[in-house]
This record gives C-alpha cells, sequence and structure tokens, in this order.
C-alpha cells in the first residue's frame, strides 16, 4: 500500500505523518498535475525516440542498403531512357508483299507499340533484379557492417567487465593503425591512469586507517589509566571525561569517513540479502538506545530481497535509525518500513523532529551537514550519516529520496533494483 494524500493544510511538499494502525501504509508525495503532464510529455518523447533504440549495427546495414537501392534505382532509370533512345533511332519496315507496306502511320504504330513492350519487359526484370540484388546487398551490408564494428564490440566487452579489481585489464587492439585503434589505445592509456589512481586511494585508506586510529587509541587508553586512578581529583576527573567524549566523536568521525570511502568504491561481496530481516536486526541492536529515547517506534517489516554487501546494507539500515533517533523530539516517533514499494525492495524511515524545509532535502547528504547550514554547531554525530546512507545506495544501484514530513521531520526512502532489472542489466549487451 502507498499513502499519497497530504493533510489538511500542510504544504504540498510534504509528506503526512503516518497515524495509527496505518503503519504498512508507505509514504510518498502527491502526484500534482504539473507532474502527470511531465509524465504523459515523457511517455510520448519516449514513444517518438523508439527508433534511438535501433542498434548502430542495424542503421549501417539500413544506410548501405537505402544507398544502394538509390544507386539502383537510378541505374535502372538510365537504362530505361538509354533502351528507349536506341529503340527510337531504329527504322521499323516491313516486307515488301505486306498489305501495309506503303502506310507510314500504321508502321508508326506498330513500331510504337513494339518499343513499349520492349521496355515493359526491361523496366519489370531490371526492377526484379534490383530486388534481388538489393535483398543480398542488404544481408552483406548486415556482415560487412558486423566485421567493421567488431574492434568495438570487443572494447564494449572488455569495458563491461572491468571493475575497481580489474583495471589492469586492457584492450590491446591489434590491427591498422585507423580512427578504432586510436581509441582503443586511448582507452588503454584512461585504464592506466585510473589503475594507478585507485591503488593510490586504496593504500591511502590503508595507510589513513592505521596512521588515524593509532593516535586516538593511544590517547583513549592514556585516559582510561588517568581515569582509573583513585587519587585522580574531581577536576581532572570532568577533564577526562570530556576528552573521552572528544575522542570518541573523532573515532566515530574517522570511522565515518573510513566507512564513506569503502562504500564509495565497487561492490567486494555480493549475496542475497533480505532487507526486512536487516531492519529487525537493527532494531534489535539499538533496542536499548530507543527504549532510553522515550520515543514510540513503530514498524511494518515484511521481504525485501536485494543482491548486495550485508555489511554496508546493515550500515545503511543503522545509519537511517540513528538519525531518526539522534534528530528527534521529546515524546516524538519512529517507524521504520521494509517490503516492496512501487515494484521495487525498499526501506523507508519515519521519523518526527524539527521542521526541515524543503529546498534543504539536497544538502542532507552531504558530508557534514545536519539540516542547518551550520556545520558544526552539533555533537550528536559527524554528519556522514545520510552521506553515507547515499553512498552505500548507489553502490547497490538504488536511489536515496528524503521528503519532509507535515509538522517536522523526515521521511527518506532507499529503492533497490528489482531482480528483473538486476538480470536485465546483466545480460544487456
Amino acid at each position: 500500500m502507498s499513502e499519497n494524500e497530504t493533510t489538511p493544510g500542510s504544504h504540498p511538499e510534504t509528506v503526512a505523518p503516518t497515524r495509527q494502525g496505518d503503519t504498512g501504509t508507505w509514504r510518498r508525495l502527491a502526484s500534482s498535475p504539473d507532474q502527470q503532464t511531465a509524465n504523459q510529455h515523457a511517455a510520448s518523447h519516449g514513444v517518438r525516440r523508439l527508433t534511438d533504440n535501433i542498434s548502430l549495427r542495424a542503421r549501417l546495414t539500413l544506410i548501405y542498403g537505402m544507398l544502394f537501392f538509390a544507386a539502383g534505382s537510378l541505374l535502372v532509370l538510365l537504362n530505361y531512357v538509354i533502351v528507349a533512345g536506341l529503340l527510337d533511332n531504329l527504322t521499323f519496315t516491313l516486307p515488301p508483299d505486306s498489305p501495309y507496306a506503303d502506310d507510314p502511320e500504321l508502321i508508326e504504330g506498330l513500331k510504337n507499340s513494339m518499343i513499349e513492350s520492349v521496355l515493359a519487359e526491361v523496366t519489370r526484370f531490371s526492377v526484379l533484379a534490383l530486388v534481388i540484388v538489393g535483398m543480398l546487398a542488404v544481408g552483406l551490408g548486415y556482415v560487412v557492417a558486423g566485421r567493421a564494428l567488431s574492434p568495438l564490440q570487443k572494447i564494449t566487452r572488455t569495458a563491461r567487465r572491468l571493475s575497481e579489481r580489474s583495471l589492469h585489464e586492457r584492450i590491446a587492439l591489434s590491427g591498422p593503425d585507423d580512427e578504432i585503434r586510436e581509441l582503443a589505445d586511448t582507452f588503454d592509456d584512461m585504464l592506466e591512469r585510473l589503475d594507478r589512481a585507485f591503488d593510490g586511494q586504496r593504500r591511502f585508506v590503508a595507510n589513513a586507517s592505521h596512521e588515524l586510529r593509532t593516535p586516538l587509541a593511544i590517547n583513549r587508553t592514556l585516559l582510561e589509566v588517568a581515569l582509573s586512578d583513585p587519587e585522580a581529583s574531581s577536576d581532572l576527573k570532568t577533564v577526562g571525561r570530556t576528552l573521552q567524549e572528544t575522542n570518541a566523536r573523532h573515532e566515530r568521525l574517522i570511522d565515518g569517513l573510513l566507512f564513506l570511502a569503502k562504500s564509495d568504491r565497487e561492490l567486494e561481496v555480493r549475496t542475497h540479502v533480505d532487507m526486512g530481516e536487516v531492519s529487525t536486526t537493527v532494531l534489535s541492536q539499538l533496542s536499548a538506545e530507543l527504549d532510553e529515547s522515550g520515543l514510540t517506534v513503530r514498524s511494518d517489516l515484511r521481504g525485501a530481497p536485494v543482491t548486495g554487501d550485508p555489511v554496508l546494507l546493515e550500515r545503511l539500515v543503522a545509519n537511517l535509525v540513528e538519525n531518526a533517533l539522534r534528530y528527534n523530539v521529546a515524546e516524538g516517533e519512529i517507524t521504520v518500513r521494509s517490503g516492496i514499494y512501487e515494484g521495487a525492495p525498499a526501506i523507508q524511515v519515519e521519523n518526527s523532529g524539527p521542521v526541515i524545509p524543503a529546498y534543504e532535502m539536497q544538502g542532507l547528504f552531504e558530508p557534514f551537514r545536519r539540516g542547518t547550514s551550520d556545520r558544526t554547531s552539533s555533537g550528536k554525530s559527524a554528519g556522514l550519516g545520510l552521506s553515507i546512507v547515499r553512498s552505500v545506495a548507489q553502490a547497490h544501484g538504488g536511489t536515496v529520496t528524503a521528503w519532509p514530513r507535515a509538522g517536522g521531520g523526515l521521511v527518506v526512502t532507499v529503492r533497490f533494483p528489482s531482480a528483473a532489472q538486476e538480470t536485465s542489466a546483466g545480460t544487456n549487451p
């Protein structure tokens, strides 16, 4: 089910809150007449551009065929004119003993009749020959076009096989030094630069993970030792706890940055994951914090099969729930849904909270943004939660949509490709 009605008096760009007993209803924006008109225009535009889906090989074959038929038609016309001129210059006579030998008008009529008969036969056989040879030319053009495009097909297959883990592959196209060879060499040079860049990124993430976490771990240990000293003064313990909180925040910031860098890369693990089970696990892990918050938590968790990295997907759901938990109001509410939304597996997290203008929705997914223009005023988090959500969703081929909730709060929906879409994406040439 889906809900597309706004509450009375609410802004048309906000989503109505979930009513009691309506947890299983997905939230969505109402479709305005302008949007419906735009959708109709987009559909008609797609119909008009249906011919754009014809392959390059088919288009080349059609061009070859049309050029051949145009040249053949011109040849048939020239042949008709030449034969007609030759026949017209011939002298037509009857035998001397013919009773009509002395009738010039009759002789001229017989001549014209014979010329028309010959020209009709010549035209018929010429057109028949043009059709037969033209069909053979179209078939031959299809074969020739395939041969000419085979290097491009090799480039396409190589590019499709490439990933972050296989950038060492090269096309290494052999053959004449023509435009296609130049394209393949340029592509190989680009792969070489990408390989070096990704290798440098991997080394940087590994070094940063070690160099940044080690000092923080040492600081945490020193603070714990200092605070465990029974002779430590109360002022020292107060300062120590403050430093511990600051150190923990820095650790969360570094973990978030490293996780964001990892989620931006291509998936290394692809398994079948049920987002309903993932959501249940996350809610169970955060149950203590949710109970302490005093918020009302509602859930409608149904099967939503997704192919991807279970660790990244669990982090996605955890960030959504933690974001709803941190940026809420007293006696507020959180609603978590999973299942099939508009034909695709999805998860949706809705929460009450402060009013967020619609024009700030996109900015929420930028790093270090917390719903306001101030990037440092909040100590609740590092401001990377929704950035990681978007990055993980894009790595899985999904989309993230955020809408302001009527009365304050946020509704975030993450949609993943359906099984049919993943299959077609993997089989399309």
